[in-house]
C-alpha cells in the first residue's frame, strides 16, 4: 500500500504466464523476422466508490473514459522499467485499487505500482525465470499546480481544485520522462510558470526514487 498524505492505493502485480493474443501474434511475426519475442505489462485501475468525498458509481459494466486514460497511462509508465524482450514471453498484470482517495490517485498508483512490479521481477529472478538485467529502472510520478503564482507539489484534493494550472510528471530513476501532462484549468500558464512546477516536480521525484531504492534494494540488484 502506498499512501501519500491522504491517499493510499493498493498496488499488486500478478505474473501470468499467457501473453495476450494480440502479443502472441506478434511474437510471431517476431520469430520470423529473427527478432527476439517479448513479454507485456498492463495495468488496471479502480477507485472504491466512498474513496472520494463524495460517493462514486462503480465501473460495473463499461469502464469509464477517465478510468481507461488511468490504465493506460500506469502502463506505459511501468513499461519503462522493464526489458520486455527479456522478460520472456509472459505478463505482468498491476492492480492499482484506490481505497481513499485525496488527490494525486494515478500518480500515486504509478509510484506504488513499481515497487510492486519491482517484488514481482524479484520473485522470477530467484526462480530462475528471467536475470536481474529485465529490469531497467524504477519510475515515479507526482502532481504539480500553479496556485496564486506558487508551485505546489503533490497536490492533495481541496490544492487541485484550487489550482489554476495542473501538471502530472512520470520519470524514470535515470531521470528521463515518461510523460509530462499538463492543463490550463483556469488560466494559460507561462515558461516561468513551467519551469516552477518542474524543479518542484523534480525535488518530489528525486525523494520518490530515493523511498523506492531502499525497498526495492533488498530484493533486487540495483
Amino acid at each position: 500500500m502506498i499512501s501519500t498524505g491522504e491517499t493510499k492505493v493498493f498496488c499488486t502485480a500478478s505474473i501470468d504466464e499467457n501473453i495476450p493474443s494480440w502479443m502472441k501474434e506478434k511474437n510471431r511475426q517476431a520469430e520470423k523476422n529473427g527478432e527476439p519475442k517479448a513479454g507485456w505489462i498492463t495495468a488496471e485501475y479502480s477507485m472504491l466508490p466512498r474513496a472520494t468525498h463524495t460517493r462514486n458509481k462503480r465501473d460495473r459494466e463499461k469502464v469509464s473514459g477517465r478510468t481507461q486514460e488511468i490504465q493506460r497511462l500506469i502502463g506505459r509508465s511501468l513499461r519503462a522499467m522493464i526489458n520486455l524482450e527479456k522478460l520472456g514471453e509472459r505478463q505482468i498484470i498491476v492492480d492499482c485499487d484506490v481505497i481513499q482517495a485525496d488527490g494525486g490517485t494515478r500518480t500515486a498508483s504509478i509510484t506504488g505500482a513499481c515497487i510492486a512490479v519491482g517484488l514481482a521481477i524479484s520473485k522470477l529472478v530467484k526462480e530462475g525465470k528471467v536475470k536481474p538485467d529485465v529490469f531497467i529502472d524504477t519510475v515515479q510520478a507526482i502532481s504539480v499546480g500553479m496556485i496564486d503564482g506558487e508551485a505546489m507539489v503533490d497536490l492533495d484534493y481541496n490544492e487541485d481544485s484550487a489550482c489554476d494550472v495542473d501538471m502530472n510528471f512520470v520519470r524514470t530513476g535515470k531521470g528521463l520522462f515518461v510523460e509530462i501532462q499538463g492543463t490550463g484549468e483556469k488560466r494559460a500558464f507561462s515558461e516561468a510558470d513551467m519551469k516552477k512546477m518542474m524543479d518542484g516536480a523534480l525535488v518530489g521525484l528525486t525523494k520518490l526514487h530515493q523511498k523506492q531504492l531502499e525497498i526495492l534494494s533488498a530484493h533486487l540488484p540495483l
